[in-house]
C-alpha cells in the first residue's frame, strides 16, 4: 500500500486552527492528507488515461448538481477507463463542497504524479479516483489516523463521554437513508468542557457496511487517540472525527422529505436510466403479486372477527410453558457463540433489536435477535409467543430454534442465513448483478408460497404486516425466507 504523507500547517494556521469557527469558514483545505498506492500501476503522461482523469477534476468544480456532497464519476471506456467517488461533509453547502473537492482533486494528482490508483483527505471532502468500479465497496485501505497532540485534563470521564457520544451517532449515520450518512453532536466532558464530534459514511454503503466500517474506526480511534483533545480517522469509506472545539456547522443541508420516486436524485457517472428502470418494474411486479395473493386469501376465508395479537389464553399457559421451556438456550452458551455480542458478530441493526452471529459448540452457526429492552412484554407471552412461532415449519420461512430469557434480556435464536437479505440485493449496484431473471422468479415465488403457507396451509393463519426486502432473508442458494415476525397478528 502506498505511503501516507500529512502537509505541514504554517504556524499561523496552527495558530489560528483553535479558533471555533475557522474550520467551518475555511474553504480551502488546510488539513491534507494522501496516499498514493504504488503498487497499481502508472500511467504515461499526455495518455488517455491522463485525459479521463482531467476530465473527471475538472468536473468538480463545475458541478451543477448537489446530490447531497457524494459524487460518483467515470469518464472513458474499457482499460483508460477512470472511476471515482468524493464525499464532502455533511454539513457542506454545495459552492464549499465543489471549491474542496476540486482542490483536493488537483493537489492528489500532482502528489500522486502518474498513480492510477490514489485517494486524499482534506478537511471537508474526501476524493479517490482508480481503474477500477470503487461504488459500493467496503475497503479497509488506505486508512490512518492524526491526532491532537494534548491530552485531556481528565481522561476518564472525557473517553467515557467520547465513547457514548460515537455510539450514538454512528447507529444514527448507518442508519440514515441513501442520501447522505452523516451524524454530528456533542457530550459534556466535565465542567464547562464539552467534545464535538462527526462520523460519516459514503452513501453507498449499505447499513450493514456502515456499521462495520464505523465499527473499524472506532476501534482504530481507540488505539490511536484515546485520550487526547481531538482526533480523525481516515477511511476509504467512512470518516470519524472529535475535538474539544467546535468544528462543524449546526445543521447540515436539509434533505428532501419525503423521498419519491418521481424525483429520483441526479446519479453521476455512467448510471443511466435503464437499470433505473428495470428495478422499478421488477419493484412493481413483486409487490402486485403479493397484493393479489393476499387479496385472495383475504376474500377466500370466512369473515371473522379482528385480528388479535398472537397470544395463548392463561388457562393454556402451562401446556405452552412446558413446550417452550425445550426451547430455550443458556443465557452464558449465547454470550459464548456470539463471543459476548461482540461488534465483529453483528449482522445489522432493526426496529425491534440488533442481530448477530454465532456459532454453537457443535459448529452450527446461528443468528440471535437481541430484542430491545422496555418492550414491555412478560415473560410467559414472550414464551408463548416463541412457542406458537416456533410451529410454523416451511421451507420460505426462517426457522426459529429457540428463545433465552435472562433479568432484562430476551433473545431469539435462528438458523443463520448467509447472504443476508434482499435488500442487500436491490439496493446494491454490484450485487444487483446477481440476481438474474431466474433468481428473481425464484425468490418471488419463494415469498408468495410463504405467504400461501401463512394464510392457508399452518395451522395459524398468520397477517406477517411487516413485509418488506429487509424481512426476506436470502439463504446459500438464494431461496427466500420470510423473517421477523414482530408485527404478526392472528386472523
Amino acid at each position: 500500500m502506498g505511503s501516507l504523507t500529512t502537509v505541514p500547517l504554517f504556524s499561523y494556521s496552527l495558530v489560528l486552527s483553535f479558533l471555533p469557527t475557522l474550520i467551518v469558514a475555511q474553504l480551502n483545505p488546510v488539513y491534507f492528507e494522501h496516499d498514493c498506492n504504488q503498487g497499481s500501476g502508472n500511467y504515461t503522461p499526455n495518455s488517455t488515461y491522463e485525459a479521463n482523469l482531467n476530465s473527471i477534476i475538472s468536473r468538480f468544480a463545475t458541478l451543477s448538481y448537489f446530490n447531497y456532497g457524494f459524487f460518483n464519476l467515470s469518464a472513458g471506456e474499457s482499460s483508460d477507463k477512470v472511476y471515482s467517488i468524493a464525499l464532502c461533509r455533511g454539513d457542506m453547502n454545495q459552492a464549499d463542497c465543489n471549491t474542496c473537492l476540486n482542490s483536493t482533486a488537483t493537489e492528489l494528482k500532482q502528489f500522486c504524479l502518474r498513480n492510477k490508483i490514489a485517494m486524499a483527505w482534506s478537511e471537508l471532502c474526501l476524493v479517490r479516483y482508480a481503474n477500477r468500479d470503487l461504488y459500493g465497496l467496503l475497503e479497509n485501505d488506505p486508512h490512518t489516523c492524526a491526532f491532537n497532540p494534548m491530552n485531556a485534563s481528565n481522561p476518564t470521564q472525557f473517553n467515557r463521554a467520547l465513547s457514548e457520544l460515537l455510539n450514538n451517532l454512528s447507529s444514527e449515520a448507518a442508519a440514515s437513508g441513501p442520501l447522505r450518512k452523516y451524524a454530528a453532536g456533542n457530550a459534556p466532558t466535565g465542567i464547562l468542557q464539552t467534545v464535538y464530534a462527526t462520523v460519516q459514511c459514503t452513501p453507498d454503503m449499505t447499513q450493514e457496511n456502515c456499521t462495520a466500517c464505523l465499527n473499524y474506526g472506532r476501534r482504530e480511534l481507540r488505539l490511536c487517540c484515546l485520550g487526547r483533545m481531538g482526533c480523525r480517522v481516515l477511511r476509504p469509506t467512512c470518516v470519524l472525527r472529535f475535538e474539544s472545539n467546535p468544528f462543524y456547522n449546526e445543521t447540515a443541508v436539509p434533505l428532501p422529505s419525503p423521498p419519491t420516486t418521481s424525483s429520483p436524485t441526479p446519479s453521476p457517472g455512467n448510471g443511466n436510466n435503464t437499470t433505473r428502470t428495470v428495478i422499478i418494474v421488477i419493484a412493481s411486479v413483486v409487490g402486485l403479486l403479493i397484493l393479489i395473493t393476499i387479496s385472495i386469501c383475504i376474500f377466500k376465508r370466512p369473515k371473522r372477527n379482528k385480528d388479535i395479537p398472537i397470544k395463548v389464553e392463561t388457562k393454556d399457559a402451562d401446556n405452552e410453558m412446558s413446550g417452550a421451556d425445550s426451547l430455550q438456550f443458556g443465557f452464558d452458551s449465547v454470550l459464548v457463540a456470539t463471543d459476548n455480542f461482540s461488534d465483529a458478530n453483528k449482522l445489522g441493526q432493526g426496529g425491534f433489536g440488533a442481530v448477530y452471529k454465532g456459532q454453537l459448540p457443535n459448529g452450527e452457526e446461528i443468528a440471535v435477535k437481541r430484542l430491545s429492552k422496555g418492550s414491555g412484554q412478560g415473560d410467559l407471552e414472550f414464551k408463548t409467543k416463541v412457542q406458537l412461532v416456533a410451529k410454523l415449519q416451511h421451507r420460505n420461512l426462517v426457522r426459529l430454534l429457540g428463545f433465552c430469557l435472562q433479568e432484562q434480556e430476551r433473545l431469539l435464536i435462528y438458523e443463520f442465513v448467509p447472504n443476508a437479505s434482499l435488500d442487500h440485493f436491490i439496493f446494491d449496484r454490484i450485487r444487483r448483478a446477481e440476481l438474474d431473471w431466474e433468481t428473481r422468479f425464484k425468490i418471488i415465488h419463494g415469498i408468495v408460497r410463504g405467504l400461501l403457507y401463512l394464510h392457508e396451509d399452518s395451522r395459524l393463519r398468520i397477517i406477517h404486516r411487516d413485509l418488506k426486502a429487509s424481512n426476506i432473508l436470502l439463504d446459500a442458494e438464494m431461496v427466500p425466507k420470510i423473517a421477523d415476525f414482530g408485527m404478526a397478528r392472528l386472523f
